[in-house]
């Protein structure tokens, strides 16, 4: 008789998000290049001023050791993993991190790290000790994702039962140690989704957790993510900046989401992240006069908003990746505009996540190459959103009767009346959040 010694998942059950999340905002924390000495500690000052902004997430680019053997630039990337239960000691000492995630709880914020399962460095120990974890090329030698340039990593094999053992406790170490509350799971998709489906499971035995996915899959929400990203969101913004596509564009997408995604999946919404960033531009090359309807809209939609590192203070750079590259802070209006929207989310219920909030309805109008419009409802809360999507102001009508009713306008504090004759005046790329 022989023992079956295999990592055996324990079983799974279907995704409830934790309370916390039901109006939530996120932060993406890039620790490098937030502060000159950037470190955890350098990083731990600015909570006071995020948690005035609105945010309640923070999701921390990776903190692990970063491997040296074909690193990239001098300082290498993140996402090039040395040692899966360390800190990078250039931000600190794990004292430091836990200090970090302390002071976030005590100000209601919640902390999650990304986490990198796909692939490691070419010098993690990993490489030496189990050798038959890692993927292999046609020579049989250690191999980079291929078609990517990637060329500082190597892939693991999710066919071996010992990587998902190892990765599993390897993510049970961080919150059961540092009290964190959940992940951003790099190229999620890149990995069988049962292995995350049991990830979920693990951790929320020891507390509720929140995940996110890097990926566009509704699978992934079934039974491991509470989130992932809205990269169709995104790209069709971008196009209709760029005249290549026009408003009408919008209707379709959100068309096509309506049932493509389980009710209770939150989609996460963008103009930037540190992706698009430094391998695609800056914010404002990528929207131009389009960026401020385009952040209203993301806050506003359906999903949760992503603020990236730096957009609050309107930073105008590519952030390089592989080198020290520090972000200039300022006051700005972006931040402004970020902070107005975080505070309305917070407060109206039509603005919650998932089956928390309201749906999206559309309401028709008469000039829709233009103008996206739309009011999301939750009992006694509503809000009307009106976005210009073009560079020529435009007078709107509706054709529809949700819209209808006594409003305040976010921006101005104005009060409207919206009966069924009224029309409004849109400046171009304007854009009106009216609330009841």
């Amino acid at each position: 008789m022989t023992t079956d010694n295999r990592y055996q998942p324990t079983p799974y059950v279907k995704l409830k998000h934790p309370d916390w999340v039901k109006n939530a905002t996120i932060y993406e924390v890039n620790i490098r290049q937030y502060t000159p000495e950037g470190t955890f500690n350098a990083f731990s000052e600015h909570l006071p001023r995020l948690k005035q902004l609105g945010v309640d997430i923070l999701w921390l680019m990776p903190i692990h050791p970063i491997g040296e053997k074909n690193r990239k630039g001098n300082i290498g990337s993140y996402y090039s993993v040395q040692d899966y239960k360390a800190v990078n000691p250039e931000f600190g000492s794990m004292d430091d991190f836990k200090a970090l995630v302390d002071k976030a709880h005590q100000l209601g914020m919640y902390v999650i790290l990304d986490w990198v399962a796909n692939h490691s460095s070419w010098d993690n120990p990993l490489t030496l000790s189990h050798p038959h974890w890692y993927s292999k090329d046609h020579n049989g030698n250690f191999q980079p994702t291929p078609w990517w340039d990637w060329s500082d990593i190597i892939d693991f094999d999710y066919q071996q039962p010992g990587i998902r053992e190892y990765m599993t406790g390897a993510l049970k170490f961080w919150v059961s140690e540092t009290d964190i509350d959940g992940y951003r799971a790099d190229v999620a998709g890149f990995i069988p989704t049962d292995f995350w489906n049991n990830v979920r499971r693990e951790l929320e035995q020891i507390k509720p957790v929140f995940m996110l996915a890097e990926w566009e899959s509704r699978d992934l929400h079934e039974y491991a993510f509470d989130m992932s990203y809205s990269w169709k969101l995104h790209d069709v913004m971008e196009d209709v900046a760029h005249g290549k596509k026009d408003a009408r564009a919008l209707y379709t997408y959100f068309a096509k989401e309506l049932n493509s995604w389980p009710s209770n999946a939150i989609k996460m919404n963008f103009v930037d992240n540190h992706d698009k960033n430094s391998w695609e531009d800056t914010m404002f090359a990528r929207f131009g006069d389009a960026l401020k309807p385009a952040i209203v809209l993301t806050v506003t939609a359906e999903g949760m908003p992503l603020i990236y590192s730096g957009q609050e203070a309107g930073m105008n750079k590519v952030l390089e990746f592989f080198e020290k590259d520090e972000i200039n802070w300022q006051q700005h209006e972006i931040g402004e505009l970020y902070q107005a929207l975080f505070a309305l989310k917070h407060d109206n219920t039509a603005l919650y996540n998932g089956d928390w909030g309201g749906d999206m309805i559309p309401v028709p109008n008469n000039k829709s190459q233009s103008i996206l419009s739309f009011v999301r409802e939750k009992g006694n809360d509503k809000v009307f959103v009106i976005l210009n999507f073009s560079a020529q102001s435009q007078t709107v009508s509706f054709a529809e009767n949700i819209q209808l009713g006594e409003y305040q306008q976010l921006f101005n504090g104005e009060h409207i009346r919206i009966a069924q004759d009224t029309s409004v005046e849109i400046a171009p790329w304007g854009y009106k959040v009216l609330v009841k």
